[in-house]
């Protein structure tokens, strides 16, 4: 049976100023949404957030749950290719949440850093389907490229869009082109979805 929700591709990143040091570290999370609208017109919109006092796996995770809540907001479910440069992400997205469910939240090396935000990051999904696509990153890809500097620029000035808002892809593509040879990848999609098996369910969190 075909499904016919609306199709999307997000585009995410994930910058920490000074990750790993002593002392706060800020970083921002930035993403790049998009779609088809009427069939052929393309639409891009911009979402970025930020933290005073983070790291990047932290920023990584929260670049999901930040911006699927956004996208989720009107109740509304997709098709969602999601496309990061961290391992940390897409790895744990595809495979490691299932292990750690099965074992009731845990592993045998010892405590699951971030289960919180995994665990938000899994409940943002909420009924879309998800295919978790790895890219390399600063190779290239030009809204890969994109989303990294919405994060960075987070990042530095500690901002948010507080949401999805009109995307300033087509005016930083024309100032990228100046200085190197970008041009934006294929859009919206190349290739078939390919969905990635259904997410655990997440314990409910205690207020």
């Amino acid at each position: 049976m075909s499904d016919a929700r609306a199709l999307v591709a997000l585009y995410a990143d994930e910058s920490c100023l000074g990750n790993g040091r002593e002392g706060a570290n800020p970083g921002g999370a930035g993403a790049l949404l998009e779609f088809a609208r009427d069939g052929d017109e393309l639409v891009r919109r911009d979402c970025w957030l930020s933290d005073p006092d983070t790291t990047n796996n932290r920023m990584a995770l929260r670049s999901v749950s930040d911006t699927l809540g956004a996208l989720h907001a009107k109740g509304a479910s997709f098709r969602i290719v999601f496309t990061s440069d961290s391992r940390y992400l897409i790895d744990g997205m595809r495979d490691w949440v299932h292990g750690w469910a099965k074992r009731g939240w845990t592993r045998p090396a010892g405590p699951i850093e971030n289960l919180a935000l995994w665990h938000d990051a899994i409940a943002s999904v909420g009924g879309s389907a998800v295919e978790w696509r790895w890219v390399r990153g600063h190779a290239g890809h030009t809204q890969n490229e994109y989303a990294n500097f919405l994060a960075t620029r987070a990042a530095r000035e500690q901002t948010a869009s507080h949401g999805w808002v009109e995307s300033g892809f087509d005016l930083w593509l024309a100032e990228e082109r100046n200085a190197r040879h970008l041009a934006a990848g294929p859009a919206p999609f190349p290739r078939a979805f390919r969905a990635a098996r259904a997410l655990p369910q997440v314990p409910v969190r205690r207020r």
